[in-house]
């Protein structure tokens, strides 16, 4: 039987992403999609085949053909939206961020252990296969020990100076509050945090930030550099922004015997190429463009676990973990000073 899912939120990542990679992924179906405006909410529902439009969330919640639902609303509604999903029994895959704090985070998880549901993140680079190699690779000390990880996201449009802001129903990107305080490094520069944690196994202690952002002149950032450090002393180099128009989105771990690098693989199609030069492993891979495949790939381990009765690739934990490097940068560009992390025991 088919998995039946619902999106809440309407705008370009559920149309462009979320709603093709449902159509694609084995037994799945999209049931019912939930915007602010119901015109858009039956626009969307026809364009991408699904059963309903809804505007009235209690309205998508008691619809029984409904088993998951993929939250994509603005940052700061997804404690509200998991909350009262978890509560109505269904299952939750939150886009990232997964929280615009580390409080909503926590309780995030929280409601959805109460109500028997489970609770998955939206980190689609987890499923590149470039990325995965390089996890197995750290994993069974091929490179050494790790000694600096640099990653980097980056988009932008020649010709462009100066930043364009969002406007309609992607007017929240503006809001410092509905972001959550932070812009590419929510938008962005989570999903490279996430990516070292997954990669290296470790969890990042303490964080430096520097923004062109995060001042009364300008609350929300365009481009950051972070430099982390990680449990065991190995450094990390990040970097985001959307002022880069020919950006190059690469993502390397050094090791003392060797190194991985993923040429254009921080993204969110399947594509790049990737190299390995090491003392056992020397290996080179170029990966042909597919804009959906790591996010049907996400959806499917979904559907898998599931099944299976385990845990999502990405947990709500794991959500968790990167909401607090998330405030711990924002911090540090606010206040100029490194930030430790102080993890919440779960």
């Amino acid at each position: 039987m088919a998995l039946g899912w619902a999106i809440i939120g309407a705008g370009m990542h559920p149309q462009q992403k979320v709603a093709p990679a449902i159509g694609l992924t084995p037994d799945s179906e999209l049931i019912a999609v939930l915007s602010r405006d119901q015109g858009r909410a039956d626009s969307f529902a026809e364009n991408h085949g699904a059963q309903v439009g809804y505007s009235n969330i209690d309205d998508l919640l008691a619809d029984s053909r409904v088993d998951v639902v993929f939250v994509a609303s603005p940052n700061a509604m997804h404690l509200e939206h998991t909350t009262k999903v978890a509560k109505a029994g269904k299952h939750v895959l939150s886009e990232k961020p997964m929280a615009t704090s580390v409080d909503d985070a926590e309780a995030m998880i929280q409601v959805c252990q109460e109500n028997g549901v489970r609770l998955g993140l939206g980190f689609e680079l987890r499923f590149h296969p470039a990325h995965i190699l390089a996890k197995n690779l750290v994993s069974q000390g091929k490179l050494g020990r790790v000694r600096l990880l640099q990653g980097h996201w980056g988009r932008g449009e020649r010709g462009e100076p100066e930043h364009l802001p969002r406007t309609g129903l992607r007017g929240w990107w503006e809001d410092p509050v509905a972001m959550g305080g932070g812009s590419v490094i929510m938008g962005l520069g989570v999903h490279v945090f996430d990516l070292m944690r997954f990669v290296t196994g470790q969890e990042i202690t303490e964080v430096v930030a520097m923004t062109d952002g995060q001042t009364d002149a300008q609350p929300l950032e365009h481009i950051a550099s972070m430099a982390l450090r990680l449990e065991d002393g190995t450094i990390a180099n990040v970097s985001c922004g959307r002022m880069l128009p020919d950006t190059l989105n690469n993502f390397t771990v050094y090791g003392t015997d060797g190194r991985f690098t993923g040429t254009a693989t921080v993204w969110e199609a399947r594509m790049g190429s990737l190299e390995v030069v090491s003392e056992t492993v020397n290996q080179t891979q170029d990966f042909e463009y597919d804009y959906l495949a790591n996010f049907v790939a996400e959806l499917s381990d979904f559907h898998s676990a599931l099944k299976e009765d385990r845990e999502p690739a990405a947990t709500g934990p794991d959500g968790l973990r990167s909401t607090e490097v998330n405030s711990a940068v924002i911090e540090s560009a606010k206040t100029g000073r490194s930030v430790k992390i102080d993890r919440r025991v779960i």
